[in-house]
This record gives C-alpha cells, sequence and structure tokens, in this order.
C-alpha cells in the first residue's frame, strides 16, 4: 500500500516537474512577445491550453479507455497540474455541470473566483506587514 502511494507521488512529481517547466517557457516567450505591463498574457495561454488538453485527455481517459490510473496521474494531475491549476479548476465544474450538480458547479465558479481573488489580496497584504 505504502509502495504504491509513493509511486503515485514521483508520478505526479515527474509530471508536476515537466509541466512546470513548460509553464516557465510559455511564460518567458509570451513576455518578450507582449510585455507583462499590457496584458498577463503568459497566464492566460497556459490557462487555456491547459483547460483544451485536460477536457482532452479527460475525454480521451473517460470515453475512450486509453490510459491506466497512472497515466492519468501523470498526464493530469502531474503535467497539467504543474502547468496550470486553472485546468483543474475548469475540469472539476465541467464534470459537476455534466453531472447536472448546476448548483454546485456556479458555487464552485463563484468561490474559487472570488476567494481566490481575496486570498491574493490578502496575501499580497500581509507580505507588507512582514
Amino acid at each position: 500500500m505504502i509502495q504504491k502511494y509513493f509511486l503515485q507521488i514521483f508520478i505526479v512529481g515527474i509530471g508536476g516537474f515537466v509541466g512546470s517547466i513548460f509553464r516557465f517557457v510559455v511564460g518567458e516567450i509570451s513576455r518578450r512577445i507582449i510585455p507583462l505591463t499590457q496584458f498577463p498574457m503568459g497566464t492566460l495561454i497556459v490557462n487555456i491550453v491547459g483547460c483544451f488538453f485536460i477536457g482532452l485527455f479527460g475525454g480521451l481517459i473517460e470515453i475512450k479507455s486509453i490510459a491506466d490510473s497512472h497515466l492519468k496521474l501523470l498526464l493530469i494531475t502531474g503535467l497539467l497540474g504543474g502547468f496550470t491549476t486553472f485546468s483543474a479548476f475548469g475540469f472539476d465544474t465541467y464534470s459537476l455541470f455534466r453531472n447536472d450538480q448546476i448548483f454546485k458547479a456556479i458555487i464552485n465558479v463563484c468561490v474559487q473566483v472570488i476567494v481566490g481573488l481575496f486570498a491574493v489580496v490578502a496575501g499580497h497584504y500581509c507580505s507588507k506587514l512582514i
């Protein structure tokens, strides 16, 4: 049991490592093309691309059964989790909608966005106190 757990952690870690590198590269390339002062294009790109690929991989795994649990951990939790957590948020919300849990999906969107922004503001404020 413990051995399986550590294997899962390792798989997620490898995917997260690669996803984080991809995120950095996309961010750097986009900053060179469109400076951050104009629009946070790198964040937009990784969020949209991440959402697309989590939908693609999630669908292929769920509908076509093309992968086992290890590949799902590697691609969805690890790679895309390291690339962008927004993709996980999008996939979770879509899953709620798809399962006719409309109210929960709407609550998820509102809470994630509002509380997430509040947490950013609170963290930024706290950084000034340290």
